[in-house]
């Protein structure tokens, strides 16, 4: 049975609508996700990104985001076929293991724990696909990288992407 590794956030949890809607009440402003077009937030702030940084700090920063639309349903149906891996670079957000765990018991209950991995590097991931929004995971990881579309990475090419979890359906299940 063929692996995909999945990444959690941007990918599986909705991460960057919470982002934007603690930054607004905090700093007074009102970006979108149109202003984070080819940027991080970090990157398009960086006099704040220690305060940025102390959002991710909060221990149950991620435990309440949105489920990506229509992810449970085709992560379900990959799973019938597949063996799924969530593969999340916790390592650098280390605060937020047990609200990404819980996260993943609730939403995304019908898979193997066993086969949650909280990593640094995803190179260490023996997979045959990695399904990322972050497309420097893929330049040591011996599978193939698909780049899932998030704001940040719009304007990058040169990889197999998948828009939304419709296209990861055609792409494994025609």
């Amino acid at each position: 049975m063929k692996r995909i590794a999945i990444d959690m956030d941007e990918v599986m949890a909705d991460f960057v609508p919470k982002q934007l809607t603690v930054y607004n009440r905090d700093y007074n402003e009102n970006l979108t996700l149109e202003d984070l077009q080819g940027k991080k937030l970090r990157e398009l702030r960086p006099d704040i990104k220690d305060g940025l940084r102390k959002y991710l700090m909060d221990p149950t920063f991620f435990r309440d985001l949105e489920v990506m639309k229509d992810s449970q349903e085709v992560i379900r149906e990959l799973s019938e076929s597949f063996e799924i891996f969530i593969t999340t670079a916790a390592m650098e957000v280390p605060a937020s293991f047990t609200a990404k765990y819980e996260w993943l018991k609730e939403h995304f209950g019908f898979l193997n724990d066993m086969n949650f991995v909280f990593c640094g590097d995803k190179s260490i991931i023996r997979a045959d696909y990695l399904i990322d929004d972050n497309a420097r995971h893929f330049k040591t990881f011996m599978g193939q990288g698909i780049l899932y579309t998030a704001p940040h990475n719009i304007n990058l090419t040169g990889y197999v992407r998948v828009n939304n979890w419709q296209d990861v359906r055609k792409y494994f299940l025609g």
